[in-house]
């Protein structure tokens, strides 16, 4: 398994200097995050072949797009034509990265309150970015998100009833599990079978009230609740079951480290980096 940085967490930097941070850290690669200062449907083409030069000199891969287009499950029709033309304007610059997943926003609202037509609707848009996408080679990447449709891995299910696309899969992330408060081990990993195509790892700490750095609130299936971004470790989202999974089942795609803890980026990265590397050292100790 290798092991990248998501750039949405290094979002007030420049992608060079992101790419710079990733090189001394030691990871294999970046997941690019597709908003601007990063990459997005208005990056020049220039632009672009700088940013694959600069990975390639750096021995950076970049495993992945990190899109915010989509949340076709709530936009009106003419708004989700609009996504989806700039989900096709991105898609070279994805191939010409090497990126061979493209992550897509599904949209909300919480599956515990999705309609079946937010998923029909949303199975729609995304089957018209999976068709465009296979001609690159790409595959189209939901993640399982709080406050989304897909918040478990039964709604997964549920949104594939409609899917007709197969290169279309989800990312799992434990820390969006935790605060849905749903499983997010191995029993998850075996549900999403072939369809788990990305892993993204941070971790989560519930709390009486937001207000510090790092806090935020979300809407759960338990009311308004509050939460801290925590280094790996430091909250309470046990990733070790979900990594003994992807040892037993064979997983060889990425892991994606996203930690946003209000610390300084190059600490917080380091620390996660070193938890996940001896957590991949000893995957028979995980269980």
């Amino acid at each position: 398994m290798k092991i990248a940085i998501f750039s949405g967490a290094l979002i007030d930097y420049s992608i060079h200097e992101a790419l710079q941070i990733a090189h001394r850290i030691g990871v294999d690669g970046v997941e690019i995050a597709g908003r601007e200062p990063h990459l997005s449907p208005t990056t020049s083409v220039l632009r672009v072949k700088e940013i694959k030069r600069l990975a390639g000199e750096l021995g950076l891969e970049i495993p992945a797009i990190g899109g915010y287009m989509g949340r076709f499950s709530e936009l009106g029709d003419k708004e989700s034509t609009g996504e989806f033309e700039n989900f096709k304007r991105m898609l070279p610059m994805a191939a010409e990265l090497g990126a061979s997943l493209f992550r897509v926003q599904q949209g909300g609202p919480n599956g515990f309150l999705a309609q079946d037509y937010h998923y029909r609707k949303a199975a729609y848009f995304i089957d018209r970015c999976a068709e465009e996408a296979e001609a690159y080679g790409i595959r189209v990447a939901l993640e399982i998100h709080n406050q989304s449709i897909l918040e478990t891995t039964d709604d997964c299910k549920r949104l594939l009833q409609y899917i007709r696309q197969d290169n279309v899969g989800f990312i799992h992330d434990a820390g969006n599990m935790y605060i849905t408060d749903t499983d997010y081990g191995r029993e998850s990993v075996l549900q999403l079978g072939s369809r788990l195509l990305h892993v993204h790892v941070k971790d989560e700490l519930r709390i009486a009230e937001a207000g510090a750095a790092g806090s935020f609130n979300n809407l759960t299936r338990h009311g308004e609740e509050a939460f801290i971004q925590c280094r790996l470790g430091d909250g309470a989202v046990d990733h070790k079951p979900l990594f003994a999974a992807l040892a037993e089942t064979g997983y060889e795609g990425w892991a994606t480290l996203e930690c946003f803890a209000p610390l300084p980026v190059e600490e917080r990265f380091e620390h996660d980096y070193k938890e996940v590397k001896s957590w991949l050292a000893h995957p028979g100790g995980l269980a």
